[in-house]
């Protein structure tokens, strides 16, 4: 198998999963974000601060206007919220994503 066809069928296998878990409904910049967000905490109410999400490697490309449009509408579609009684921008992420995504 030639690497453009390996790369073509995961690349579908990807399309599918956004779509199976809803993430087709959010621009690429927003899924890109909730993913770094997502890769950097582990546990249920990890905070996880806006530079560390800015730095990610999936996230370094995005202007930095698209950055934080993205990230507030993230935050008004409950995909992220700010951390409880924290002054830095610091965010938790839903860890159930999908009832968000499937009433959106």
């Amino acid at each position: 198998m030639d690497q453009f066809r390996a790369f073509f069928q995961l690349r579908s296998i990807l399309l599918e999963m956004e779509q199976d878990l809803g993430l087709d409904k959010l621009a690429q910049s927003e899924i890109d974000i909730f993913l770094a967000a997502r890769s950097l905490t582990e546990n249920e109410g990890d905070v996880v601060a806006s530079d560390q999400i800015r730095n990610h490697s999936l996230t370094k490309s995005i202007a930095q206007a698209t950055y934080h449009r993205s990230l507030r509408s993230l935050l008004e579609k409950g995909m992220i919220k700010k951390a409880a009684g924290s002054k830095s921008k610091s965010y938790v992420v839903n860890m159930n994503p999908e009832i968000v995504l499937k009433n959106a």
